[in-house]
């Protein structure tokens, strides 16, 4: 299936670069219906990137690239629920999640997000899975999990790990607060940082340069140079389900929930 439109997400297929649209109100927060296109993709990506040699991912949402989980479902869907069974769903949900986020990581191709505004949690997650992260000046990047009595679970820590440094690593997650994309390319956590609104047209000039080289030499680098954490990646569904059902968590999941302010995930 080279075109998609879904309820949330399209993609199509253009001179070999496959691009991924985000594309669901208020700004891409993945929850049930988001994953189960994600999963769609996923399906149809072991057809595609037989004759694809690049992925771009981006956002139609003016707000940003992705707010992260969606904690309203993920509150709303718990309530009146046993802890075990909260903790069952909880841990398949994550599973399917680590699903898609490995297959991205993992695919024969060069990935490439496209961000701007807010990139947060999930969202911030969804975009380390990719070999490049191409961001306007206007991205802001942040893991607010720990606000909620949680850690990132999508797969976060081990990928953050894995490109940057350990002072890096402790400040996002720590401290949860946000930071500029010139913050995030001193970090090396970005390859490119864009004018406002021009990190899809630099997504495209990139892909469009990748696609002059050798494929099976870029795919071979790309192996050598970007081993999956699978092992802390199944800790970390770990630790997140071992927090999950705690009393601290529901009341800021609560907290969340009953915020009237526009964008409540923001800092």
């Amino acid at each position: 299936m080279k075109t998609f439109s879904g309820k949330t997400l399209s993609w199509q297929v253009t001179d070999g670069v496959i691009e991924l649209l985000l594309d669901r109100e208020p700004c891409n927060e993945i929850g049930s219906a988001t994953l189960a296109e994600l999963e769609q993709f996923i399906d149809a990506l072991a057809s595609l990137q037989k004759t694809a040699h690049a992925l771009i991912i981006f956002s139609a949402r003016k707000s940003g690239f992705c707010a992260g989980a969606d904690l309203r479902e993920l509150y709303h869907g718990s309530q009146g629920l046993p802890p075990g069974e909260r903790l069952l769903g909880m841990h398949s949900f994550l599973e399917r999640v680590h699903h898609v986020m490995n297959a991205l990581d993992a695919a024969p191709l060069t990935t490439i997000a496209a961000v701007h505004g807010v990139t947060f949690g999930g969202g911030f997650e969804l975009a380390l899975t990719c070999d490049l992260i191409i961001a306007d000046k206007m991205a802001r990047f942040c893991f607010p999990e720990l606000r909620l009595g949680l850690i990132p679970g999508f797969g976060g820590i081990p990928r953050l790990k894995r490109d940057v440094g350990n002072a890096v690593v402790r400040d996002l997650l720590l401290t949860g607060r946000s930071i500029n994309a010139t913050k995030a390319q001193s970090a090396g956590l970005l390859s490119q940082v864009t004018a406002e609104g021009d990190a899809l047209r630099v997504a495209r000039a990139t892909a469009a340069q990748l696609g002059k080289f050798d494929r099976d030499t870029a795919i071979a680098a790309k192996r050598f140079i970007k081993p999956i954490p699978h092992e802390e990646l199944r800790r970390e569904i770990d630790v997140f389900c071992a927090l999950f059902t705690r009393p601290a968590v529901e009341a800021g999941l609560r907290k969340f929930v009953d915020s009237k302010d526009a964008l409540p995930y923001l800092p």
